[in-house]
């Protein structure tokens, strides 16, 4: 029976191929699964966003991202959201953003939230909350086991890639990769040591948002190394970045922080391309040492890593996104989960059983 879905998205980010964010791609790829399989998808996301199913714009505040602009974004989306649901028949809202707590719907419809981030930056009450109908799903096992003993954690459902959207190269190219959302706990101006220490030439792709921390670390620590060797290329998707990936010798990711997941790598091993991560967070259950990347601690190993990922089977990267990290097997999950609390929403009589 199809069902309508709601999608909604972070407060302060838009949906796109283009958009550096995992919980953004994550709510595009189930929004255009959900038309595939004969669904009703509505989105609500900031306008300007791009989806299949039906947008529902927010008219969030340009400019600075200070916390003046987080609050009113949050009080749109809101407002926004209870007028969505007087408006349309909804079986599901499926929340993606950090702040997903502000704005959860009033009344008992029922409520999928995935937590893409550490589980340390949600509030405390967002990981327990008092609202009935409100399952809360970890995107990785590393990142359930982080989860403290008093939070509500549901389930388990890994993301996953549209691994059908990226073909291996025949060869690679002569630079190294790192792309995602530049600011400080990304840790691209490692990648930069690393590949200047390895003498090879790497391009960065990204998006940088107008948060203050995150301007300040571009202006500081990356514009400041951008030359002929170190390019900086802005946001990228659809056909430029499975290109870029398939091209690239290996995608290099040195992040500060412990990753709840990661898409990119993902991609990079949907394009063949091995992955160099530093070996921490769910980055482990993604790379296999040795076999599809390395994993490692330093910019000194990752300078040497560089120096031998030729010996990585760019065939071998592709087989384990094939078989680990497709789409179809993330939307399947979500699928059967919209399926188990819109029946038990339907039926109370399941619900005090």
């Amino acid at each position: 029976m199809p069902l309508t879905v709601l999608g909604v998205s972070y407060s302060l980010a838009k949906v796109s191929s283009a958009t550096a964010g995992g919980a953004e791609q994550v709510l595009a790829t189930i929004d255009r699964a959900l038309v595939r399989d004969g669904h009703r998808s509505l989105v609500l996301a900031p306008e300007g966003s791009r989806c299949e199913g039906l947008l529902i714009p927010a008219q969030i505040p340009s400019g600075v991202l200070d916390e003046s602009a987080k609050s009113e974004a949050r009080e749109v989306f809101k407002q926004l959201l209870e007028r969505t649901l007087a408006r349309f028949s909804v079986d599901v809202v499926h929340m993606h953003g950090l702040d997903f707590f502000e704005y959860l719907p009033d009344g008992d419809i029922p409520v999928v939230v995935s937590l893409h981030l550490p589980l340390e930056w949600y509030a405390p009450q967002a990981l327990k909350p008092d609202r009935t109908n409100t399952t809360l799903v970890c995107v990785s096992n590393f990142q359930a086991r982080t989860a403290p003993a008093q939070a509500q954690i549901d389930c388990v459902i890994s993301n996953g890639v549209e691994v059908d959207e990226f073909r291996p190269a025949r060869r690679s190219g002569n630079y190294v990769l790192a792309m995602g959302r530049i600011c400080p706990e990304k840790g691209f101006h490692f990648a930069i040591d690393a590949a200047e220490r390895a003498g090879v030439k790497l391009v960065l792709a990204g998006s940088v948002f107008e948060y203050a921390e995150h301007r300040k670390y571009f202006d500081s620590m990356i514009a400041p190394r951008l030359n002929e060797r170190v390019r900086f290329i802005g946001p990228v998707g659809g056909k430029r970045k499975c290109d870029l990936l398939a091209g690239a010798r290996c995608l290099l990711i040195p992040s500060l922080v412990d990753e709840t997941s990661s898409l990119a790598a993902m991609e990079a091993m949907a394009a063949g391309t091995p992955v160099i991560a530093w070996r921490s967070g769910a980055l482990t259950e993604i790379v296999a040492d040795g076999r599809t990347g390395f994993l490692v601690s330093s910019v000194e190993e990752m300078a040497d890593a560089i120096a031998r990922v030729e010996s990585i089977d760019r065939k071998e990267c592709r087989r384990e996104a094939e078989e680990r990290f497709d789409a179809r097997r993330m939307f399947s999950r979500y699928r059967s989960l919209y399926e188990s609390v819109a029946n038990m929403a339907s039926q109370p009589e399941l619900q005090a059983a």
